[in-house]
């Protein structure tokens, strides 16, 4: 649903702040609102009865006058379930998988107001979200793509921000979703039976392990979800986890798979299942981060057969493919002002190899870190009417600063690549010109 686009770049806006130019603070939910009368009642532009994301996105044409935003699902009283908290919270899943949309919704309403187990019910949020994915890409037109896991991190990150107590529009804006369709839960289903059947369930055990991976690790797991079968996959993620090695390193290596798999890209129009690949990882290293889940070790299977599925669709879908990133001839004798400078405006034109290429020629000068992260975070923040777009590009960046990778500036690559390359709507820097414009900005 359109509308979690807003949300979940309103999240972006509140978090990565700190990464963009000073003059720029309130750029990022400029944008959220700029978007969100195109994000408003998806459903009715999906019909071709309004004009927003989808009549564009599908070139549908609107040929009246659109009717008021409708309330598809209507807000609820909360709901008490007496009981064990885990009985309810088993309670309230069951709904979810079901898809009880109401029900469910009340009832976590409910949940929320038991607030010293607070945390324990929105980790539980944000686990149902994420072990909904679809379990197939090539030639599937039914897709879940993670987008309930970022819904419910945006949920979570908002009204901590704002507060609990303020925070009942947040809930509606992105609880009820969770249990919209389609449901997808096989793949995480084939992570509880890895567990349980080939790791002897030992996910607290598992989780406590703290060995990290080495350079040649991390390279022979990117490579297998990259190029292996399926198979493949798990076995080298079992090896892993036997051989002692830290779940959470594990997933800092399928991030780095993920960030390729997005340097693998080349149509605009190609980028959905890359971005979203990488969003996913980027979303479960959020929850191993914030809360100690006890079935967060089955997440890393998903994660895994994730990226390896969407390496196999992109593999398989014209105008994609592997190409030599190498910096620019004579780039050695530019300053690293000069590089950043060709690199704002290679990202700000959309040239995609250009910008990884540039990316790459900073990094070779070995210069600082931080001016190449804040040109990165500024650009996608400069490309609009798409927030989520400025999302996703940001989440690389965001992954960057906490991975402990030895491949980590894969991922600021990766940064670059798609904040150029991805599919843009209408002028993506409308809203950027006009936020510069009323604040008195330099435009450059």
């Amino acid at each position: 649903m359109n509308n979690d686009h807003c949300l979940l770049s309103e999240r972006v806006g509140l978090s990565l702040v700190p990464m963009i130019a000073p003059e720029l603070t309130y750029l990022p939910l400029a944008q959220t609102v700029w978007y969100t009368p195109t994000g408003l009642d998806p459903w009715n532009q999906l019909l071709g009865k309004a004009p927003g994301h989808y009549t564009r996105l599908y070139d549908i044409q609107v040929n009246t006058t659109p009717p008021m935003p409708e309330r598809h699902w209507p807000d609820q009283e909360p709901v008490h379930v007496e009981g064990p908290l885990r009985e309810r919270l088993n309670h309230w899943l069951t709904l979810v998988q079901r898809g009880e949309v109401l029900p469910a919704y009340r009832m976590f309403l409910g949940l929320m107001q038991d607030v010293p187990n607070r945390r324990e019910v929105l980790a539980h949020l944000a686990f149902a979200g994420l072990i909904d994915v679809q379990d197939r890409m090539w030639h599937n037109r039914s897709y879940t793509t993670g987008h309930k896991g970022y819904r419910a991190r945006a949920t979570i990150e908002i009204g901590d921000a704002i507060g609990w107590d303020r925070a009942h529009d947040v809930l509606y804006a992105g609880v009820p979703d969770i249990a919209v369709g389609p449901r997808w839960y096989s793949t995480y289903e084939a992570g509880c039976n890895i567990v349980q059947n080939v790791l002897d369930g030992r996910d607290a055990e598992i989780l406590r392990q703290d060995t990290p991976l080495t350079p040649a690790e991390e390279v022979m797991l990117a490579e297998t979800i990259l190029r292996q079968s399926e198979y493949s996959v798990v076995e080298a993620v079992v090896a892993l986890l036997k051989a002692g090695r830290r779940p959470r390193s594990i997933l800092d290596a399928v991030q780095v798979a993920a960030a390729q798999v997005i340097l693998e890209t080349g149509e605009p129009n190609n980028y959905s299942m890359a971005q979203h690949g990488y969003e996913y990882c980027n979303t479960v290293g959020w929850f191993y981060d914030t809360f100690d889940h006890p079935h967060r070790l089955k997440l890393l299977f998903v994660a895994a057969l994730f990226i390896n599925r969407g390496s196999e669709h992109q593999a398989n879908t014209p105008g994609n493919g592997r190409r030599t990133i190498a910096p620019p001839a004579g780039s050695d004798a530019w300053s690293s002002r000069q590089i950043l400078q060709k690199l704002e405006a290679a990202l700000l034109a959309l040239r995609a190899e250009e910008s990884v290429d540039l990316t790459a020629a900073y990094l070779k000068g070995g210069y600082d870190r931080g001016p190449l992260v804040q040109v990165l975070a500024t650009a996608a923040c400069k490309i609009g009417n798409d927030p989520h777009n400025q999302e996703l590009g940001l989440c690389t960046l965001e992954d960057y600063l906490h991975t402990r990778a030895h491949d980590r500036e894969r991922l600021l690559l990766a940064s670059a690549q798609h904040t150029a390359g991805h599919r843009k709507y209408g002028d993506p820097l409308e809203a950027y010109r006009r936020f510069a414009e009323a604040l008195g900005l330099d435009e450059r």
